[in-house]
């Protein structure tokens, strides 16, 4: 990646995390919704970015399609804040690798019961 698509991936971060907290009001999006990551296209028209979602299955679809409801939106704010001469074209897809490595976290735990007992004493 380029300098400028890994300062551009920051400042979409930041700015759609910000609109996120603000001023999206789908009841479909979930308050437990973090950006993880990023990825921005070479000519830098389209951005994917990465959703992580606490909470069951379908809360984590619900926000998916909220957020592509509000896509339209996220992008043409996303316009105003970061001056470029394309406004990316934005896809948001769920990103479960925290919840993968939660679960290998909790299996190797039941595999070795006792070195919890030994960290904790």
């Amino acid at each position: 990646m380029s300098y400028r698509s890994v300062r551009l991936a920051e400042e979409i971060k930041r700015v759609v995390t910000d609109l996120m907290r603000t001023a999206l009001r789908d009841p479909r999006i979930s308050g437990m919704t973090s950006i993880t990551g990023v990825d921005v296209s070479k000519d830098l028209r389209y951005a994917k970015i990465y959703i992580s979602v606490l909470g069951t299955e379908e809360e984590q679809e619900k926000t998916i399609e909220g957020l592509q409801s509000a896509g339209g939106f996220i992008r043409s704010e996303m316009g105003k804040a970061i001056r470029l001469r394309y406004t990316p074209e934005l896809s948001f897809t769920l990103d479960t690798s925290i919840q993968h490595s939660l679960k290998i976290n909790k299996m190797l735990r039941d595999i070795i019961p006792d070195q919890d007992k030994e960290l904790k004493d």
